[in-house]
Parts: C-alpha cells; structure tokens; sequence
C-alpha cells in the first residue's frame, strides 16, 4: 500500500486499531484491517494473534481491502461479515445497486445498463460505489462474487464447476483466473484447508452473518404468527418456506430452512441444490427478509423512549421483518385489509394451493410455492371468477391483478427501487391500495426504515394511553427508524405487556 491510498481511506487509523484490539461485535463489518506482513485482511473480530499497528491499513469494505492486494483471511471469513442499514441518499442507492447485482448477477446487464436502471449515469454510479465502498462497481461485484464461492468452497461439497456458477461466473476459466489472482491460490487448495460437514447432497448450508445483538425469537414468532401453510412453516428454531426464482427465462423451485447460529453471529440457510442455479438472488432476499443488515445498536438508542410505552421496549436486536417474494407480500397486504392477520393468511394460503406449483420438500408442511404474478395475467378472465370461489372480493381480486400487470410490465419497481417513495406513489393510484396498505408495503418489501402506522390498529392500540400530542411528539423522536417502532409497538401489544 503506498502512503498516498492510505490517506484517501476515510477511517481513523488509531479508532480502528483500538476497536479491533478489542474484538468488539458490534465493529463486525463496519471496517476491514489488511496486514502488510500477511498480505491478509481480517475482520475487527478476528482472533488470530493481532498484528502490530504500523503493518495495519483500514479499508471500509471487503472488495476495497481487496482491490488493493489483500487475501481474505481463513479463520475470520471476511464473507460473514455482516452489512450496514441503508440510511442516506448515497448509501440507499449503493444498497439498491447491489440488490440488482443479486437478483441477476449483471450476467446480461452492463455498469452502463445498471446506472440507467437506476435512473443515474454510470458516472455517478461509480462515484456512489467509491463513496460507499472504496471500489467500482465492478470490482465490489467481482469481489462478492469470490467470497460466495469461498463460502461454497469452505462450507459444502459442491464442485469447482458448480462453485463457480453458483456463485455467479459464467466460465470456470475465468473463476480459476480470477480467484488464483486475488487469493494467491487455487480453490482446490482453498478447499484442503478446511473440512467441510457432511451434508445431504440434495442441500449445501450456507452462513449469512449479522450484527449482534439479534432478536431471533421475536422476528421467527412474527414470521410464523403469518406463515402461509404449504408455503411457510415455522418451528420453535428454525423458518422454512418454499421458493420458485425466476432466472433469465428458467423458473427454479425448491426450499430453504434458515436458523440462527449465535455463536457464530450468523444466520445458518439450508438450500436445496434445485436452487443453486440462483444462490446471489436467493441469498440476496434471504438478508432482506431477515433484516440482516440492520445496525442494531443505532436502532435501539434512537427507540429508547418506547420503554414509557412498554417495559419490555426497546427489545436488543430488534429486526425488520422484511419480504422474500414482492408479489405475495404485496398480495397479502391486499388481502390483510380490515381483516385480522390468520383470516389473511387463511385467503392467501388458498392462492397459493390453487395457483401455486407443487414442490417436494422434506417438510410435510411445504408443498407448494406461491404463484408469481405471471401466472395470475394468465387467468382466464373475469378474474373475480377464478379468485372468488377461493373468498377474495371482487374488489381485492382486481387489486391483484392490477398488482401483477404492473409487476410484469415493470411500471412499479418493488425489488431494489431507485425512489421507494416514487414507487409508494404509483401503488396509490392501483384500486385497492389505500395509505395503509402502501405504507406497509414500503416497510417490509421496500425496506424503509422510517414508516409509522399510525391507522394501524396495533399501533393505536399500543399509543392508546397516550395523549395525542405526546404520541406524535414521541413518534418524531423515533425518526429515521420509526418502521422498527411499528413492529416494537405490535410486538408489545402481541405480548399483552402494554402499561
């Protein structure tokens, strides 16, 4: 490294190296140490015997400490290191860039193609990664691309050729030139220096890392009290769901199981080997639907005042529960309308047994996916007639369909928006969607953090003590991350430990 990139990188040197002495969780992720003496970069958790301060250079991502030579290293695994909540212009349109390179792998999409999908130059979108990332657009994708296939070669049994394309490589020459380049090593050496489990060869596990604390109790108890049966199921430890993804013009069905592993601050994901054709996308929405990006301890000190709500709020490790497939989560808002959550879910799991593909999964409970908005369109209509006789309003059947015909011809955008709020706009000129039912949509499948449901029930319930001026004063104080005050407020009321 030479003197001149180290003063380019926004970090303090001396902060860093004393949060990384420290092994501190809550540094995990927000800054990378490259070590001269090594050639190898750690995240701040890291328990290898520390390095000396004058062979340390702080990078703010993993593909910045790689872009300028450094090899991740074998025992901390820079790829579970867990991400940041977006937040700001900039770091909101970082975030949305790197959902499209998930959902698609840029295998058919060029930097200049990603900038215009944006609704920004390729230019700015190179300044925005530098900004966010220390890197390109280019080489940040390059890198997640390596440290998934690290991930593979670490955790499964997979194949060189199925690591690289699972992880995204179009060629097995180009994934063996690239990663012997930045590694210094073949994959195949990578994989002698650890053991991987023995595993179903129908399933790979995969560990996805988070930031502690981690409220895993309260997001699995939100996710099964609306699970749709034969697509969700939830046990006391663990979330399962079927999952159909769509790939160029191939559809992939399978399932997933996702548990936590404390001790490793990380989320263990089991995937069916169906599914690896698409493992980014899925990856991808497995982060968004578990908040894993979430800064935790920036949430609970913004939500301190909830406790005059409620004394078991704040919870630590409060997450977002967030959405997997758009479309079905977007369904389910219609239909949730005035109704209660299990009548909801009762409408929505008749979809799903009616429209929906059967799957095989090793789970009695899971049977089918949800049917993707393709095959609502093709309905032979009126569309009340098919959606009627499962108990869907003629009103709510026509919400849906206009749902999925703007899904399809892409007038809205629900998977990673240039402007959530333009989006919120377009869903409040479909029939049907209402302010509530928008406002919901914007906080679990957009993902924004600062949504209050003031009309929601659960919320007016949760504030009913309160006089008017007083709730709103405490509601501004919860800004910018009043979507997870929604969920603290309904998960109070839930809970029955309202004062």
């Amino acid at each position: 490294m030479t003197s001149k990139a180290k003063e380019n990188l926004p970090l303090d040197h001396d902060a860093c190296y004393a949060a990384m002495q420290s092994h501190d969780a809550r540094f995990d992720g927000r800054f990378f140490c490259g070590v001269s003496s090594t050639g190898i970069y750690c995240r701040p958790v890291c328990r290898v015997k520390g390095p000396k301060k004058q062979n340390c250079t702080f990078f703010p991502s993993a593909a910045a400490a790689e872009a300028a030579g450094f090899r991740p290293c074998l025992r901390c695994r820079p790829e579970l290191a867990p991400g940041l909540a977006p937040a700001d212009a900039v770091t909101r349109l970082a975030r949305n860039a790197v959902r499209r390179m998930e959902e698609d792998g840029l295998s058919d999409t060029t930097i200049s193609e990603l900038g215009s999908a944006l609704g920004i130059s390729d230019r700015h979108l190179r300044r925005v990664f530098a900004a966010e990332y220390g890197v390109s657009p280019v080489q940040y994708l390059q890198t997640r691309r390596l440290l998934l296939a690290k991930s593979l070669l670490a955790d499964t049994r997979l194949s060189i050729t199925e690591v690289a394309m699972s992880a995204g490589f179009g060629s097995i020459r180009r994934f063996n030139d690239l990663f012997s380049r930045r590694y210094r090593l073949a994959p195949s050496r990578l994989r002698l220096k650890g053991e991987a489990p023995d595993i179903d060869g129908d399933t790979i596990t995969l560990f996805l890392g988070y930031r502690p604390p981690y409220a895993w109790k309260e997001i699995l108890s939100f996710l099964a009290d609306r699970a749709l049966p034969g697509v969700e199921c939830a046990t006391a430890d663990a979330y399962r769901r079927t999952v159909s993804l769509r790939k160029g013009e191939k559809f992939f069905d399978g399932w997933i199981s996702v548990s936590n592993a404390p001790k490793r601050n990380a989320l263990s994901v089991m995937v069916s080997a169906s599914l690896l054709p698409v493992l980014p996308q899925l990856l991808g929405r497995v982060r968004q639907l578990f908040d894993l990006d979430c800064d935790p301890l920036a949430v609970q000190e913004t939500l301190a005042s909830l406790k005059t709500i409620s004394p078991i709020l704040p919870v630590p490790g409060m997450r977002l529960p967030g959405s997997f497939d758009p479309f079905e989560s977007c369904t389910r808002a219609i239909l949730g309308q005035q109704v209660t959550v299990k009548a909801a879910r009762t409408l929505a799991a008749r979809v799903a047994a009616a429209l929906g593909d059967k799957v095989a999964t090793p789970y009695p409970d899971l049977t089918s996916t949800f049917p993707l908005p393709e095959r609502i369109l093709a309905l032979e209509p009126p569309v009340e007639d098919r959606l009627g006789p499962l108990g869907i309003t003629g009103a709510r059947s026509r919400s849906i369909l206009a749902l999925a015909k703007a899904l399809v011809t892409g007038e809205i955008a629900l998977t990673s928006p240039t402007d959530p709020q333009l989006e919120m706009a377009k869903l409040l000129k479909l029939p049907g969607f209402g302010e509530w039912t928008v406002q919901y949509v914007a906080m679990r499948v957009l993902g924004w953090p600062d949504v209050l449901l003031t009309g929601d029930y659960g919320v007016k319930k949760a504030l009913s003590e309160l006089p008017r001026d007083e709730a709103l004063k405490l509601a501004e104080e919860w800004s910018p991350w009043r979507s997870y005050a929604t969920v603290s407020l309904w998960h109070a009321v839930a809970n029955g430990d309202k004062k």
